[in-house]
């Protein structure tokens, strides 16, 4: 493996062309920055593991990369800010190559350009196994939308489709040639895994528009995320599944391979849309603006009721149980 010093020349001489709002970037203790005036400062950190959040047998290089920096922009996105520095360290174990490293990079600036963000720093390191890779990014904006301000009485609603990162993986976990769906199907969700696309613009729209009250990400998945907000605004809610959006693509795959597709789409996590909460009356113009602005629709799901219960339920209206999504930390699964 290449030295640390020679590495680090090489990331700051690809990251040197990102300026905006640096004063000082790669190469000092610190880099210096400068947020716009009357901005509020936004700031989260995602540490992504090798075989607990990726396989390096399926994740190239660059997709760690990249998939490493869309999941800070997309919570970035969740608060109806704007992504613009981000921090990235990266620990390797013995054996990696200077190519693999800097296709790692390669993958985290093209995303991060995407998006405007300028990569300022971070830190570089040996690792005794695995790939280790955590991303810190800074955002800004004039107002914040979080968590726990759901009302009763307000629309629940999902940005895009659910459940094609989920497929994604099942068709990674397995030899493709077995599944019977055609190429562009197969592409379609496996990149939906190996390179989610962040919801900014998105994010950025809803934070300024009127009728928003809460608005999170959804990486564990619906039903984990959904009881996540209700418990933050001290709501319940009501999520009808008949009306849950998934992709014609993540419906092929589940019948080729005989999984429960409303599994994915409620527990399957990673897909980086946005769980929308929007007082009623203005949801159907919140609704045409995504989808006039990006392409993107916002699907009505559900809605939020008083007490604590989070009840999924079917086109009659009866309780179904359904899949949860990923947890840290849980025994006994």
């Amino acid at each position: 493996m290449t030295g640390e010093d020679d590495l680090v020349g090489r990331i700051r001489s690809a990251a040197a062309a990102d300026r905006d709002g640096v004063l000082v970037g790669i190469g000092d203790d610190c880099a210096v920055l400068e947020p716009t005036p009357g901005m509020r400062l936004i700031a989260t950190t995602d540490l992504l593991i090798e075989d607990v959040h990726f396989r390096r047998r399926y994740a190239d290089a660059a997709d760690v990369g990249w998939k490493a920096v869309a999941v800070n922009i997309s919570d970035i996105a969740s608060m109806g800010a704007r992504a613009r520095w981000a921090l990235v360290a990266l620990a390797c174990p013995a054996g990696t190559t200077p190519e693999e490293i800097e296709a790692f990079y390669g993958g985290a600036l093209a995303l991060a350009r995407e998006h405007g963000v300028a990569v300022v720093g971070g830190d570089t390191s040996s690792s005794p196994g695995g790939w280790f890779v955590n991303v810190t990014v800074l955002g800004e904006a004039t107002r914040t939308l979080l968590r726990s301000t759901a009302r009763p009485g307000d629309v629940v609603a999902v940005t895009g489709t659910l459940g094609r990162s989920a497929a994604g993986l099942a068709v990674l976990q397995r030899d493709p040639t077995t599944i019977a769906v055609d190429p562009d199907t197969l592409s379609d969700v496996t990149t939906a895994h190996l390179r989610p696309r962040p919801r900014a613009v998105e994010g950025g729209w809803l934070g300024t528009s009127d009728g928003v009250t809460a608005m999170m990400d959804l990486s564990d998945g619906l039903a984990t995320d959904v009881r996540r907000l209700c418990t933050e605004s001290g709501v319940g809610a009501t999520i009808a599944l008949d009306t849950l959006p998934i992709a014609a693509a993540t419906r092929r795959v589940a019948v080729a391979i005989d999984h429960d597709v409303l599994g994915w789409a409620t527990g399957g996590g990673e897909d980086y849309e946005l769980l929308v909460v929007s007082a009623s009356e203005p949801f159907e113009r919140l609704a045409d603006g995504p989808a006039k602005a990006t392409g993107t629709a916002l699907t009505r799901i559900g809605t939020i009721e008083r007490g604590t219960s989070v009840r999924f339920v079917d086109e009659r209206g009866d309780a179904v149980d359904v899949v949860r999504g990923f947890e840290h930390f849980v025994t006994g699964r």
